[in-house]
């Protein structure tokens, strides 16, 4: 090699050393912002709350644990709230979605650590939850979040092991670069109470049950890869009315969706998708969703 290549070959492998450098330093802050942000006790107060026995307030709360709550699938807190199946992640990490009953968090909980937690993502011990996504349903009422407790304190203990969730360094900087929601108290601590409105099939209502998309098909609702996440998880659809999404959808199409799991083609969804939750949505819910879904920009797939 003669000396003029011998530098720039030199020049180039210092450059790409420099940059490997600053990714790796990026990416150590990042990893340690995130561990320290869990380790803060937030100063949340534990709201004075009690269950209630009535029939119809236990009634109201089984369908939002079961609905919109999303709690009752096998990916999240099983389909007997005694702990999810273990779903890996790749290199994002593993989520496990712990026991509910009596038999495990059910039993270590207050009725107000259940609200704080249900309405701000803060654990018993003042410390933030993790993957829990509150954000998509803490605007829930009070009213609400009580019933759902008052039920959940009906449900029969279920004696089952949950292994314990892993994050990776991956979903710490995605978390970081709020692509992705992991860190769940931190994001919830300045975000004002909603002012919901009544429930109706009104695209005001519905703007509230979209969040529960959000999580997986983006923001902007019109699906592509989830960020960091393995080749073995489904890339979630466009579901805005455009071309690529569900532009030529009727309420009929998306109601035969919600109640059978079905999309317009015939094609079953993936079993990632929240087929339990979503049956057990109302006729009030998918309406209010429908309206939304039809009321927001068209966007080609992808855009997150």
């Amino acid at each position: 090699m003669s000396p003029l290549r011998k530098k720039i070959a030199i020049g180039v492998a210092a450059a790409i050393g420099l940059v490997l450098l600053g990714i790796g330093g990026y990416g150590f802050r990042q990893v340690a912002a995130f561990d320290a942000s869990l380790e803060r006790v937030y100063p949340t107060p534990v709201p004075s709350v009690t269950r209630s026995t009535d029939p119809a307030v236990v009634a109201r709360g089984k369908h939002l644990v079961e609905s919109i709550g999303a709690c009752a699938t096998r990916d999240c807190h099983g389909t007997d709230l005694g702990g999810g199946k273990l779903l890996d992640l790749g290199p994002i990490g593993t989520v496990s979605g712990p026991n509910l009953t009596s038999a495990g968090v059910g039993a270590a909980y207050s009725d107000g650590e259940l609200m704080r937690l249900l309405q701000r993502g803060v654990k018993r011990d003042g410390r933030g939850v993790r993957m829990m996504p509150v954000q998509d349903f803490g605007w829930l009422p009070e009213r609400d979040v009580v019933a759902m407790i008052s039920y959940l304190r009906t449900v029969p203990a279920v004696e089952r092991q949950v292994p314990p969730m892993q994050v990776k360094p991956l979903a710490k900087i995605l978390d970081r670069r709020n692509e992705l929601v992991w860190d769940v108290a931190r994001r919830l601590e300045t975000v004002p109470v909603a002012q919901v409105p009544v429930p109706s099939d009104s695209v005001e209502y519905g703007a509230f049950l979209a969040r529960l998309c959000t999580g997986c098909h983006g923001e902007r609702l019109s699906g592509g890869p989830i960020p960091g996440a393995p080749p073995s998880l489904p890339v979630p659809l466009n579901i805005t009315p455009d071309a690529s999404g569900m532009k030529d959808w009727s309420y009929a199409d998306f109601e035969h969706l919600l109640a059978t799991g079905l999309r317009k083609n015939g094609q079953k969804l993936n079993p990632f998708m929240p087929v339990e939750a979503l049956v057990r949505l109302d006729e009030t819910e998918r309406k209010a969703l429908w309206n939304y879904l039809r009321s927001v920009p068209a966007r080609p797939f992808g855009q997150r």
